[in-house]
Order: structure tokens, then sequence, then C-alpha cells
């Protein structure tokens, strides 16, 4: 038998597990439905590490799944990922894992429409030095029009002990959002189930009833006028971590992110200042950063804090809207 792994990402979430392995495994001409579902109920799956044996299981972002793939189930030759010279912004590293400052505009792993110039490919550059049996993998991923902080581990051990971390209570992983609206309350909670757009698989939708249960903490760092619309900077706390879940969440409660192209809406055309106007108008991405990670190392028990400078284009736009000095305060009086 061969032993396949994958990591389930947000695109798997809550799917069952016979579709999950089907959509890994497609190199894979025998991985049937129905084979599938017999590997499944043979116990030749494991999820994090414990076998499971009922193919309607159901898989959560980040799972670690492995399958051994039955002898005689033969496989299309599979294209090995290049490693690729690109600068990355790493904000720390040890034998362990490390945490890396993406840009906006670059995409987390290769898909079809972007097979080069990903993270995955940067960060086989730079393990190409590493120990043998250490290999990069992705703990939670960013949008591509969202920057900040992401998670790797090095083995498949620190993944799923990265994991089981990342999930604890006292794990934190916050973001800047620069949204439009009057935000009147200085913090608050956004409890929306979330689930895919049955219309658009691309898209999530917010519901009180349906999908799955998804928790957003927030916090008001500053807020300008901004007359007819308001503009706010909040801090943003994931409880839990689904697909889009921030940019659905407060597009949901009436604060759509400045520059989001599924999910805002272009609150500049009632903005009366026209040079602020014109600067939320060319905000080329989502105003949505990953700031700032806190949670215990698996190998040394102690709690490790990670944070991210605002990017320029970022830094530009709380200037423009009258939020920087706010946000310096803001910041400041939190440390204090």
């Amino acid at each position: 038998m061969a032993l396949r792994t994958m990591t389930a990402d947000r695109g798997d979430a809550g799917r069952r597990i016979d579709l999950v392995l089907r959509r890994h495994l497609t190199d894979i001409p025998s991985a049937t439905r129905t084979r599938v579902q017999a590997w499944i109920e043979n116990g030749l799956v494991t999820v994090n590490g414990a076998p499971i044996h009922r193919v309607s299981s159901r898989a959560a972002w980040g799972d670690a799944i492995a399958v051994a793939v039955p002898s005689g189930a033969e496989a299309a030759p599979r294209r090995t990922m290049a490693a690729e010279d690109i600068p990355l912004h790493v904000r720390f590293e040890d034998e362990h894992l490390l945490v890396v400052d993406k840009p906006a505009g670059m995409v987390v792993h290769p898909t079809f429409r972007h097979p080069t110039g990903t993270l995955m490919h940067a960060l086989l550059w730079r393990a190409r030095d590493w120990p043998p049996g250490q290999r990069p993998s992705l703990v939670g991923r960013l949008d591509k029009l969202t920057s900040g902080l992401v998670l790797v581990a090095k083995t498949t051990a620190v993944h799923a002990a990265l994991q089981r971390a990342t999930a604890s209570a006292d794990a934190e992983k916050e973001y800047l959002a620069v949204v439009y609206g009057r935000v009147n309350v200085a913090r608050g909670e956004i409890d929306l189930r979330l689930s895919r757009d049955t219309r658009d698989r691309r898209r999530v939708v917010a519901s009180a009833e349906a999908g799955a249960a998804s928790l957003t903490r927030f916090e008001r760092l500053a807020r300008v006028s901004a007359p007819r619309v308001g503009l706010a900077l909040l801090s943003c706390r994931l409880v839990t971590g689904r697909m889009h879940q921030i940019r659905v969440h407060l597009a949901a409660r009436g604060w759509p992110l400045v520059g989001d192209p599924t999910y805002g809406t272009p609150g500049w055309t009632r903005i009366a200042n026209p040079s602020l106007a014109a600067a939320l108008r060319t905000f080329p991405r989502q105003a949505l950063h990953a700031w700032r990670l806190a949670f215990r190392h698996p190998a040394t028990g102690q709690r490790l804090t990670t944070d991210a400078p605002v990017p320029r284009d970022l830094d530009e736009l709380l200037t423009a809207a009258g939020l920087a000095e706010r946000f310096r305060v803001a910041t400041a009086r939190r440390r204090s």
C-alpha cells in the first residue's frame, strides 16, 4: 500500500470525507466514490491520526488526512511542485515552525489559475536546505487579497500539534479591518452560521439557522465620520476559522470591508470628501490584514506572539481616512 497524506483546506471544511478524498486523489483513476467509501469502511483512512469508518464523517479546515491506497490502485504521474526563489518576509523561525508575513496579491497554494508564484513555491525554496524529513506545510491560509501572518509547520507532527495549539481557547489570531459604516458599539460578537452559496460555490452566505457555527469577536479601534457613510478600523478575532468568515460576518452586520470585490459595496460613491473618496475607490484590495498571532509553542510550551507591521497600502489608506493617529493611540492604550 502507498500512504497518501493531505491537509483539508477551506474548500473541504464541512464536506464529507469521501468527497474530500476524491477531490485530493484525482490522479488515481480507480479512486471512485464507491472505492473510496470502501477504503474508509475498511479502516484505511485516518483523520488527525485516528481511524474513521463512517463515510459521512465531515472534514474540518486543517484536518490532517491520510489514506493507505491499496496496491494496484494505479496513479498517474504526479507533478512535483517546483521551488521558486521568491522573497519571504519571515517574522519568526526555529527548527519546528515559521511565521511568514504574506503580501496582498500572493496566492498561498497553487491552483489551476495560479500554478506558480505562490507562497508554497517560495517556502519550498527556503526549505531546500532543511534537514531530511522536513517539508513546509501551511497551518491555515489567507485569501489572495488579504495580507498578514501565515503559520507554517516543518514536519507532519508539528503540523498536527499546531492545529491543536491554534484551536485552543488561549490562542489568538487578530485581524485589522477597515469598514464602511457607522460602528456605534465599542466591541461585540458576530454569531452567524456560514455556508457555501448554492448559486456560486466561490461565495459564502451568512444565516442565523443554516450552515456551520461561526463566531467573530470585534473591537472598534478608531472611527471617523466620513460624512454620509462612516468609516471605522476594527480589530477582529476569529473564534472559528471558516472560509471568508470575517469578510462575510462584517458585511452581514452592515460593515462591509473597503475594497472587498466579492462582499463589499462601493461606499466611496457616497463619501463627501473628494480626496478620501478617491483613496477608497483606488484601494486595490480588501482592507484586511492578519495582524497578530499568539499560541503555545508545541515544542517549548511557551506562549509565542508574533505581529506583522501594517503594510504600506493599508497605512496610506488609514492616513487618508484620518484613522492612522487614532489607531496609534488605540494600540498604545492597549499595550499600557
